[in-house]
């Protein structure tokens, strides 16, 4: 898998690419990252990137010409271009495996108040959100999407089966997990998972999803019950 990230601070990614699963899959070559610095695009002598809104208001917003620029000089045909934004469309289990079957993707990282919007008239093909809630950069929210989609690259998950159990597949919250001692503090491991019964297990555990997705994630319960 490829990634190629659009950046004002390249710095950022030095050390997740580095450690744990991330770092291990790029050593390997499972996961491949450019990193773009969009500042070697400004043609200002401070590499300034940003200016002040038109029409007044608060915060800078990311110039159109060192973004452009940079696309232009590394753009590759059929590489869907992400841009992370609070605005845009929410990053579900279902499009992170949509974007690992790409094999290669290109993320722009937001900035400041925003970003021009003839950025994303003239290249943006999906503006993807983490979330409801806003954060202090795009770096961010690309290596969560990075993460996301590397796990489902062939090598990368050393247990394959573990991608099919977990939370958000087939739109339920993973149940509750359990491991030694069988006891601390007053508190047990559920009699039924020491039973070896292992249909009785699965059917526990779903039905723990269930209730879990239910009680937590309405909105998930809802789509679970029009499967």
């Amino acid at each position: 898998m490829i990634f190629n990230i659009f950046t004002l601070f390249p710095e950022f990614f030095e050390s997740p690419l580095k450690t744990g699963l991330m770092g291990k899959a790029a050593e390997s070559g499972i996961i491949k990252t450019g990193l773009i610095d969009i500042r070697d695009f400004s043609d200002n002598k401070h590499k300034r990137c940003d200016d002040s809104p038109y029409g007044g208001g608060s915060g800078m917003v990311l110039m159109p010409e060192p973004v452009f620029r940079a696309i232009e000089a590394q753009k590759k045909n059929n590489v869907p271009l992400i841009l992370t934004s609070p605005g845009g469309r929410v990053l579900d289990q279902a499009f992170v495996k949509e974007l690992a079957g790409k094999g290669e993707i290109s993320i722009v990282c937001g900035n400041y108040e925003g970003v021009d919007q003839r950025i994303i008239d003239r290249y943006i093909d999906y503006e993807v959100s983490i979330g409801d809630y806003v954060i202090s950069g795009g770096e961010f929210a690309a290596l969560i999407i990075m993460n996301a989609v590397s796990r489902y690259v062939p090598g990368f998950m050393s247990n394959t089966a573990s991608l099919e159990e977990e939370s958000f597949e087939e739109n339920l919250l993973e149940y509750p997990h359990y491991t030694r001692p069988q006891e601390i503090n007053g508190m047990a491991v559920p009699e039924i998972l020491l039973s070896g019964h292992h249909e009785k297990i699965r059917l526990w555990r779903e039905a723990q999803s269930i209730e879990k997705t239910k009680r937590v994630r309405p909105d998930l319960y809802n789509k679970y019950l029009k499967k």
